[in-house]
């Protein structure tokens, strides 16, 4: 299936975690202005937007609020709807059954470089009907690919096909992250890394990752802080 290039741009720890209170230190201050430098610039460059996972999106936007469901009368489609074909910037959320709460269709974010990303939703069969009603009536778009678990390829495909974007920024988390490496769906690696190691428990890049060559392209030191890009061996966007 024909899909867009993705580049899984993510701040690390020196210990390669993605997640975890060494984001918050003062030695990953700087990485992170660098992270959201680096995204502005692929968004000048032609990006189609970011791809999250339901907690990273919860945790950055929505805050765990949560439409009531009992205004909505279920739909009887679970054809993939969009809104807006045209914006050329979207915000995509994996969200296998529909847990995010919008209060808008758009992210309005302009300081990281995510104004007026239109928002897409990416959900599975398994979604409650009334979920999709509540999504059309706040016109925010929704793809609907695999029964249980989100197909990561039929999803890239859909959006590949309908919004015609060459890539996009695949911005974790851990577990996102790994399902579409174990799809082979990662053609390029982003690294921000900053001076800092993680706790035990902080998440790695690829939660349940799987064996995949990449090949260096470049890396730089800026700051005290590592830049380095990866292309998975045979692709180049």
């Amino acid at each position: 299936m024909k899909r867009p290039y993705i580049i899984c741009h993510m701040v690390t720890s020196a210990d390669g975690k993605v997640t975890g209170d060494f984001l918050s230190s003062s030695a990953c201050e700087r990485a992170t202005e660098i992270y959201y430098e680096i995204n502005r610039e692929y968004k000048r460059q032609g990006s189609g937007g970011f791809i999250c996972g339901r907690i990273t999106m919860e945790e950055s936007f929505t805050g765990g609020w949560y439409p009531d469901l009992t205004r909505y009368e279920p739909t009887d489609s679970l054809e993939s709807c969009f809104f807006d074909k045209t914006c050329g910037y979207y915000a995509i959320a994996f969200d296998p059954k529909g847990k995010l709460g919008w209060k808008s269709n758009v992210i309005n974010d302009s300081d990281e470089g995510y104004d007026n990303a239109h928002i897409v939703e990416v959900l599975t069969s398994q979604v409650d009907k009334r979920y999709l009603s509540y999504l059309r009536d706040m016109k925010i778009s929704y793809i609907i690919a695999g029964d249980s678990e989100i197909d990561v390829e039929l999803a890239l495909s859909i959006i590949d096909e309908s919004l015609e974007s060459e890539f996009y920024l695949l911005e974790g988390g851990s577990i996102i992250n790994g399902s579409f490496l174990r799809a082979d769906c990662v053609d390029e690696l982003s690294l921000v890394q900053a001076p800092v190691t993680a706790y035990a428990d902080s998440k790695p890049l690829f939660m349940n990752g799987t064996l995949l060559e990449f090949k260096l392209v470049d890396a730089e030191e800026v700051d005290g802080v590592l830049v380095v890009r990866y292309n998975a061996v045979g692709r180049q966007c």
